[in-house]
């Protein structure tokens, strides 16, 4: 009974052995059908990839392959592990965009498109496409081809990928306009470890680079105070980078396979602040981001105008205001004044921010407001004969992009192949362009 039991849970593994070895020889002997397959197609893939793509993969490895050590990051770096319905929409996670989404994100591409109707030269072209895809400053005689692939949606080769930033050696320390970064192709690639884990696939350095600010100001350059004001205060950070809120920390290996599992890693999905809900946990950083009005007022004439000021401030926490990006946001000032019944006497809105036509042309606008600064914006209203004001409004919003005028748009629609395709641009451009509230301040006269 005992030997009749043990044949008997023998023979499902004998049968799957057997299965296993018919596969196998099928696999060897029918050379010309799932397995040729296989490798054909990935031939055929290569070899209709253009000549420049493969020349700079060839210095930028793609990410995938870092994927077999490094699954971890490139799961956090792709947004794997937040499929959530911004991100399959528009690319973003809680309106954060993610690295790995530099190219393919068609909020990127229906900015491009619409910046491109205002014909760029190539060097322009290469300007904003140096922090998307930094292989550009390696590679500049390709960005004609590859602002044509991402305009259609097929950009083919990685914009912000591994090797990006981990061939970054240098940051220039000079006000220079972005990007500061010097990228050094090689075998070599860098990271924060002073004592990276050997291997057989790349050589690896330490440049302490990578837990200093300059790293992530190199593209995101109005994203922190002039520190070399160090008369501004800023206790509440004091001695805080970048990475302490936007590389979540913890402890663990960079590795699936190796590495001390002691270290102190950082998550690589680089999520926005107020998204990972670091705000609210932090009301001490609540109070130095949150942007604050004040009006000054007085009466002019004989009650016949009012002059003033609007005090906007921010507090001293490294971001600009709020959460940088001078070259694409647009603020709206809006001051209103009113009667006892509520009803609008006179109205002024001033508009910050560079259209369409001026990104890139020239030097990189101011941000709107600087961390630690207050900046004043003055008024004039002219009253209506009779009217008595009660009080004054002041609004603040904000918008992602600038809107663009009638012509710009219906431009770079006419270029989208189907309607589904101008649907969609439309969407996130109606989207983007739209105000939203900051803050606002009211006062009684």
């Amino acid at each position: 009974m005992g030997r009749g039991r043990q044949n008997n849970e023998r023979e499902p593994i004998r049968r799957r052995g057997g299965i296993f070895l018919l596969m196998l020889v099928q696999l060897v002997l029918l050379p010309g059908d799932w397995c040729q397959g296989q490798v054909a197609a990935q031939q055929s893939e290569s070899e209709n990839k253009p000549g420049w793509m493969s020349e700079i993969e060839k210095v930028f490895v793609r990410s995938e392959e870092c994927k077999q050590c490094h699954v971890r990051h490139y799961e956090e770096w792709k947004g794997v592990r937040e499929q959530t319905p911004d991100l399959k929409t528009f690319g973003r996670v809680d309106a954060a965009l993610l690295h790995g989404t530099s190219l393919e994100s068609p909020v990127f591409r229906t900015v491009l498109g619409l910046w491109m109707q205002t014909n760029p030269t190539l060097e322009e072209q290469s300007r904003c496409l140096s922090c998307h895809v930094p292989a550009i400053t390696i590679f500049p005689q390709y960005a004609e081809q590859l602002t044509a692939r991402i305009l259609a949606g097929q950009p083919s080769i990685e914009g912000i990928g591994c090797a990006s930033c981990h061939l970054i050696h240098t940051v220039d320390q000079t006000p220079t306009a972005p990007p500061t970064f010097r990228l050094k192709p090689g075998p070599v690639f860098y990271g924060p470890f002073a004592d990276p884990e050997e291997n057989l696939v790349h050589q690896a350095a330490q440049r302490p680079l990578f837990h200093e600010v300059a790293f992530c100001t190199a593209c995101h350059f109005d994203k922190v105070k002039d520190v070399t004001q160090k008369e501004l205060s800023g206790e509440i950070l004091a001695g805080m980078v970048c990475q302490d809120c936007h590389m979540e920390s913890s402890t663990g290996s960079s590795t699936s396979r190796r590495g001390a599992a002691t270290r102190t890693i950082g998550r690589h999905w680089f999520r926005g602040v107020v998204g990972a809900g670091t705000m609210l946990r932090n009301r001490n950083l609540q109070a130095e981001w949150t942007p604050r009005v004040d009006i000054e007022v007085k009466r002019t004439g004989e009650a016949s105008a009012l002059d003033g000021t609007v005090l906007v401030k921010i507090g001293s926490l490294p971001h600009s205001f709020p959460d940088g990006d001078p070259v694409l946001k647009q603020f709206f000032l809006t001051v209103t004044v009113k009667d006892e019944h509520g009803r609008v006497l006179a109205e002024e809105s001033k508009q910050f921010g560079v259209p369409y036509d001026r990104i890139l042309r020239g030097p990189i606008p101011e941000p709107f407001i600087k961390g630690g600064h207050t900046r004043r914006v003055p008024f004039a209203l002219a009253l209506p004969a009779g009217s008595t004001p009660t009080f004054v409004e002041a609004v603040l919003t904000y918008a992602l992009i600038p809107t663009p005028d009638a012509g710009l748009r219906e431009k770079y629609l006419s270029t989208l192949k189907s309607d589904k395709e101008r649907e969609e641009a439309s969407r996130i451009i109606d989207d983007y362009a739209q105000p939203r509230l900051l803050t606002y301040r009211v006062r009684t006269l």
